[in-house]
Parts: structure tokens; C-alpha cells; sequence
């Protein structure tokens, strides 16, 4: 005879799940999933995973948002960012927005939960991990991608966060952004004006939402102005990465390689100066070089580095403050902060003759 199945332990026509249905699945007491939830001490890891994995299987989740709403007080705020550790270490941008981040966590008395993941889609996991497992408050996101799988995890979730992203990327979520167009904009008329008709940019990840928006405004500003060249290259932002495409574009023929370069931040464009150099060529007399962010290295260098400036630490501290007005429901709002703006120094000049 053969045996019937066996009933499903939840059918649809049963109460609303409980943490006394989780605690059965997971084999624990309702007080164990209540110390897992809580961050609470006293619990084996592999218990703390197995009383989360239970919790998921039966779509269970303690009411985070409420909790979040009846309390001002934020211990932890997370921020994924997705960079080899060692690059990042390299990276002025960063080390500047996470000390701006930092400034205003300090005001609060909160803490900073950095994890460095492989990819978006970790990162999604992670977000859900921190929320379901009470280890943080809120969150920032950065680097945002087309269609990218974080906006509707952190909108599943329902925890708050805020967006370093153009809203054209960052759904219904609340966001801070640079115009990076215009500034892209400013620093080609700019290169324009001086003489040059030649342009190249060398540019960060391709898949990156803000590096998508450079590269189709480069492209806009090159054909306003009918530049007889304009070339970019994408690289993942690296020193090693900005070298290699300054000594390709540098070992064309004089009359084919660019006169002046773009890069989308200061370590390539540190990079590309010491490729000119290697190379037996002046800057700015036989090319012009032009950085983005301008941190200390621009200053630092030799030439110094003409750059499209930007107040990276105050980026990150208001990230961090608009980051709290949503945690609060201040209602704080998307909004812009200022545009990189250009500051010439020694390294940019008309083309010789």
C-alpha cells in the first residue's frame, strides 16, 4: 500500500506564522530565536545560523521596522563596498567618503559595520543578513549598477537606507549624487578651450551606473564641439590599470595619440603622469593631464595635477546625515550635492604648436 504524503507543515489555511513556529523548526526554544533576533549573547553560531535559516524557510521576520521607528537610537550603520581589499586600501576616494561617514557617526555614538563583498548580488544577501539578524540600523549603499538587485532588497525589507547613486539608478530609494555629466562637461570645454582637439578619458568600471553617465557625456561634449579625436577606455580604476591605458594611448603615432586625458580618478592620473615621464614626455607640453576628485596626490606630484575637484569627506558626512533623517523619517529627500568643479594647476596647458 502505498504510503500518502505527508501534510505540508504550513498549509495555506493555517494561522499567520509565529516565532514559536520558527523555534519549532529550528529545534530551539521561542527564547533562543528571540536572543539570535536580538544580537544577544549565549548562543552557538551554528544555532544562530540554524534558527535564521528557519526563519527564512517559513518567510518569518520580527516586525524590524517597527522596532527601528520606536527607538532614535542607532548603534550600527552598515556599507558594502565592492573592491579588492587591496585596491581599496590604494584608493583616496574611499579612505576620504568613509572618514566623512565616520564624522557624523560620531555624533551619534554609532558604529561603522564595513564589509568588502565579491558583487552586487552578495551584497544583496549581506543587506538582508544584517536586517534579519538586527546587527544594524540602516545602510549605505554605493556604486550603483543598471538594474541593479539592491534596490529591491533593501525595498523587500523595508530598512533604511540611502543611495550614493543618480536616481535613474536607485529606484523609489532615497538618494545623494554628484552630476557627474556636467562636471565630465565642464572638464572637456575646458581641454577644448586650451587647444586641444584630441581628447582621451580613461574610465572606471564600465558597469558602474555613474561611469555609463561620464561616458555618454564625454561623448555628447566631444561631438558638440567636433573634436577630431575623442577615445575612452573603461579599466577597473587601479594605478595598474590607469598606466596601461596611458602608455597605449601615449605609443601612437604624435600625430594620432591624444594631446590631453581625462581620468575618472587621481591614482590613474598619478599613474599616467609617471607613463609620460617613462616615456621621455613633458607635462604639460606634450599632453595635458586631468584627475578627478583631487585628493592630496594631486598635490603631491610633479607637475601638480590640474583636477575636477570634489569634497569627497563631505559627500560621505552627508550620506551619512541624510542616512539618519530617513532612519528618523525626518522626511529628508534625494538630493544632489555639489558638482566637481575645476581646479587648473600645473599639469594642463594649451597643446605645442
Amino acid at each position: 500500500m502505498t504510503a500518502s504524503p505527508s501534510p505540508p507543515p504550513f498549509p495555506s489555511s493555517s494561522p499567520r506564522v509565529t516565532i514559536k513556529d520558527v523555534a519549532a523548526r529550528a529545534g530551539v526554544s521561542k527564547g533562543a530565536v528571540s536572543l539570535a533576533f536580538n544580537r544577544k549573547p549565549g548562543l552557538a553560531e551554528a544555532t544562530r545560523e540554524r534558527i535564521f535559516a528557519a526563519a527564512r524557510e517559513l518567510g518569518w521576520e520580527p516586525n524590524l521596522t517597527a522596532r527601528s521607528l520606536s527607538s532614535s537610537r542607532v548603534d550600527v550603520v552598515g556599507l558594502a563596498i565592492c573592491r579588492p581589499a587591496r585596491m581599496l586600501g590604494l584608493e583616496p576616494f574611499y579612505m576620504e567618503f568613509v572618514s566623512g561617514v565616520e564624522s557624523v557617526l560620531t555624533e551619534h555614538s554609532c558604529s561603522l559595520l564595513l564589509r568588502l563583498v565579491r558583487n552586487v548580488e552578495e551584497e544583496a544577501g549581506l543587506l538582508e543578513s544584517w536586517w534579519r539578524g538586527r546587527q544594524i540600523g540602516g545602510s549605505i549603499l554605493v556604486d550603483f549598477r543598471a538594474d541593479d538587485p539592491r534596490v529591491a532588497a533593501a525595498e523587500r525589507l523595508g530598512m533604511p537606507v540611502v543611495a550614493v547613486g543618480h536616481p535613474s539608478l536607485t529606484g523609489s530609494l532615497t538618494s545623494v549624487w554628484t552630476d557627474d555629466a556636467t562636471a565630465v562637461t565642464e572638464a572637456v570645454r575646458y581641454l577644448a578651450a586650451l587647444g586641444h582637439r584630441r581628447i582621451a578619458r580613461v574610465g572606471g568600471a564600465a558597469a558602474l551606473g555613474h561611469t555609463v553617465m561620464r561616458t555618454a557625456a564625454f561623448d555628447a561634449a566631444a561631438r558638440s564641439l567636433g573634436l577630431a579625436g575623442a577615445w575612452q577606455v573603461a579599466t577597473d580604476y587601479s594605478g595598474e590599470a590607469g598606466a596601461r591605458a596611458t602608455r597605449s594611448m601615449l605609443t601612437a603615432a604624435p600625430q594620432d595619440r591624444p594631446t590631453a586625458i581625462v581620468y575618472d580618478n587621481d591614482i590613474m592620473a598619478v599613474a599616467g603622469l609617471a607613463v609620460a615621464a617613462e616615456m621621455g614626455l613633458s607635462v604639460p607640453r606634450d599632453v595635458s593631464l586631468l584627475a578627478w576628485d583631487d585628493s592630496q596626490l594631486c598635490r603631491l606630484t610633479h607637475p601638480t595635477l590640474s583636477a575636477m575637484s570634489h569634497d569627497v569627506h563631505g559627500f560621505g558626512a552627508e550620506a551619512a546625515r541624510t542616512l539618519f533623517g530617513v532612519i528618523l523619517r525626518k522626511g529628508v529627500g534625494s538630493h544632489p550635492v555639489p558638482t566637481p568643479v575645476l581646479t587648473p594647476r600645473g599639469s594642463t596647458a594649451p597643446p605645442k604648436v
